[in-house]
């Protein structure tokens, strides 16, 4: 199979052909081949990977499966999505990650990979079997009881040590469980004045400091997952000048929503960590924008409808981000000037796939290269609207919201599995 994005914009700007061959490039410049993709207005990046989604499969099928997020990942540009180990049963033993890795296969519309869990049944108590999972056909290099904070810093330690000796890394939920009991937004004044718990940031920076502080003692590899205040920067900003390696990530939403909107009470705005202050979202921009937060991961969490359409403190923490993702960060951060579409690539493709290990991903768009490619339309607007999310659940903050950039098409191993905005049902013809 071969076909030609013509007339389509690199990430620098620059316009050229791009000729697609099985499922690498095999020519930029002037050639074409094939069956032609108009590209005009069109630009091209870096196939966009998510190091931090819930799939929920095995276990809650009716939230999400393998198979609709991966849909749903498609059709928000991604060529790679990373399942968190957070299912029923856990993601924590090689038959389990090897089953999620099995049904990305099957569904075949873009990379899924497992994240392990750190310990057994997210107890945070006993390591899990690292080293099979690692071993596994899975392959797993990401370790993660996201949802649940690793707490026992004796376990935090044996966690760090253990993955050093095959390159792998703990994503850690920085949140101290003593500090956040029956917490239900962040903690400030606008928690006082709804008289809801608060969640102080503390309780996500004592974490992050304590980590830090044994990855270097360990010398090992640490990702903080989902920052959201200004002294979580602060802390990573610092771990990186003394040459620790630790790296963070940002979500859309934290980029965006501060937590002036749960005086509506609605729960769509509930999420964990917290929505948090203007100024948290204003330094987390920055640090973005300066590399101080590595990578962009959506955190992508589906409910169904009767756990966020009840009351607020019933209601689970959430929300979706696939299909929203890339938009949030044009508005947030291209349209505001702080990045330019070279550095979105940077932080939605190449350094995901570069601390996820995942080979074939993130790569730079040049010659022999996998096409893996995500092709958008940098100046068009689009509503959104839940009920035509790909998504199996509705949970987005962003419903009704007009927002920037489209996805035009997505290209995984030399495939087109969304042509203009819609799923092509695996195949390109």
């Amino acid at each position: 199979m071969t076909f030609t994005l013509q007339n389509v914009a690199l990430p620098n700007g620059e316009r050229t052909n791009i000729v697609i061959t099985e499922n690498s490039i095999s020519s930029i410049g002037k050639n074409v081949a094939g069956e032609i993709v108009d590209c005009t207005d069109l630009l091209v990046l870096p196939g966009l990977v998510d190091l931090h989604t819930h799939l929920r499969e095995p276990g809650k099928e009716d939230s999400e499966t393998v198979l609709s997020g991966s849909q749903s990942a498609v059709i928000g540009g991604f060529t790679a999505v990373s399942a968190m180990a957070n299912t029923s049963p856990v993601a924590d033993t090689a038959g389990v990650v090897e089953q999620v890795f099995r049904l990305g296969k099957e569904a075949g519309l873009c990379a899924v990979y497992p994240v392990g869990a750190v310990t057994v049944g997210l107890a945070g108590e006993r390591l899990a079997e690292l080293g099979a999972m690692a071993d596994s056909a899975a392959h797993v290099r990401v370790f993660s009881d996201d949802g649940k904070c690793v707490s026992d810093p004796l376990v935090m330690r044996r966690a760090l040590e253990y993955v050093k000796s095959f390159g792998g890394v703990i994503a850690q939920h920085a949140q101290d469980p003593r500090l956040t009991e029956h917490a239900q937004m962040n903690e400030g004044e606008v928690s006082s004045r709804l008289g809801l718990s608060g969640w102080p940031a503390v309780a996500e920076e004592a974490i992050i400091a304590r980590d830090i502080l044994l990855a270097d003692h360990v010398k090992s590899r640490l990702h903080i997952c989902h920052l959201t205040t200004k002294g979580g920067v602060e802390l990573v900003r610092w771990a990186k000048s003394q040459g620790i390696n630790v790296s963070a990530e940002v979500t859309p939403h934290h980029l965006l929503l501060t937590d002036d909107l749960v005086e509506s009470y609605d729960p769509v705005y509930k999420v964990n960590p917290p929505l948090r202050t203007s100024q948290d979202v204003m330094a987390l921009r920055a640090g973005l924008a300066d590399g101080t937060i590595d990578i962009v991961a959506t955190d992508h969490a589906p409910h169904p409808a009767e756990e966020k359409e009840c009351e607020w403190s019933a209601a689970s923490f959430g929300m979706l981000g696939l299909e929203t993702a890339l938009s949030v960060v044009a508005k947030t951060m291209v349209n505001e000037g702080l990045m330019n579409w070279e550095d979105v690539a940077r932080v939605m493709s190449i350094n995901p796939a570069r601390i996820g290990g995942y080979a074939r991903q993130g790569q730079e768009i040049a010659l022999g290269a996998p096409a893996n490619l995500t092709v958008i339309h940098p100046t068009q607007q689009w509503s959104v609207n839940k009920e035509k999310l790909a998504s199996k659940s509705r949970n987005t903050p962003f419903h009704g919201q007009t927002l920037p950039v489209k996805v035009a098409h997505t290209i995984y191993e030399g495939v087109i599995v969304v042509k203009d905005g819609e799923l092509t049902g695996n195949k390109y013809e």
